[in-house]
């Protein structure tokens, strides 16, 4: 058996505002940096331990990380950033108010960008400040890579290149590893670990700061997946992101 743990970063500045995100590199609340401590902590009482640790360029899920390998004092282990690990990108949405655009634009359309599998939000201008093309982190990539919005399944083409070439054969060679990263990039891989449909993926939500535990086959293949903690605060905090959702 091989065993994968996932976490989405802590609380960041621009959930706590209830903010489109995406790209955007914005930082942890005092209440994320909480959360991140006690998955550390409880990932260290429950006896885990890695080799590596994977994240994305954004500094929300990098710290997260730190945060928890700091608790489990395994700071020292091999990390590895990229890009294609980053949260789903937003297009125009990136930075505005959830509720503000949904007052402008229906509920109903705000609804079909966040959670429709296939249909991206409006696409950010070429010109764009935003556009991540102006970002030194993303100055090698080639052009075509970089997006100006993304659909969730844009975003499971973009991660899972990086699953089979990079993560996936680590795995199989026996590695413990953690990834920390964002909602909708742990969204695509958990879609592909479980074989989620197109349509009941919509209905999939990860909460912030809990470990997601996957034992896998030797194939990779999920023997079972559980997050760590207890159950109703599991719960609590599932129900939160679903609330969240509507507003």
């Amino acid at each position: 058996m091989r065993t994968l743990v996932l976490i989405r970063h802590g609380e960041s500045v621009w959930n706590r505002e209830n903010r489109f995100t995406g790209w955007t590199d914005v930082g942890l609340t005092d209440t994320g940096a909480a959360e991140a401590l006690r998955a550390g902590r409880t990932l260290k009482n429950e006896g885990f331990a890695f080799d590596e640790a994977y994240t994305s360029v954004l500094k929300r899920a990098i710290k997260t990380l730190w945060i928890i390998l700091e608790e489990m004092d395994q700071m020292w282990i091999p990390e590895h950033r990229h890009w294609r690990l980053n949260e789903r990108h937003y297009g125009a949405l990136q930075g505005l108010n959830k509720a503000e655009t949904a007052e402008k634009h229906g509920m109903e359309q705000v609804h079909v960008w966040r959670r429709s599998y296939d249909i991206p939000p409006p696409p950010l201008a070429a010109g764009d400040p935003r556009n991540p093309a102006r970002d030194p982190r993303y100055a090698e990539l080639d052009p075509a890579d970089i997006p100006l919005t993304e659909s969730l399944k844009d975003t499971v083409a973009r991660f899972l290149p990086y699953w089979h070439e990079a993560i996936a054969p680590r795995i199989l060679a026996g590695r413990r590893l953690l990834i920390a990263a964002h909602g909708n990039s742990l969204r695509a891989l958990v879609k592909h670990l479980d074989g989620i449909g197109d349509d009941a993926i919509a209905g999939l939500n990860i909460p912030t700061g809990i470990p997601l535990v996957y034992e896998l086959e030797d194939d990779l293949r999920p023997i079972r997946s559980y997050y760590l903690g207890d159950p109703d605060e599991v719960a609590r905090a599932t129900q939160s992101v679903a609330d969240q959702i509507k507003r």
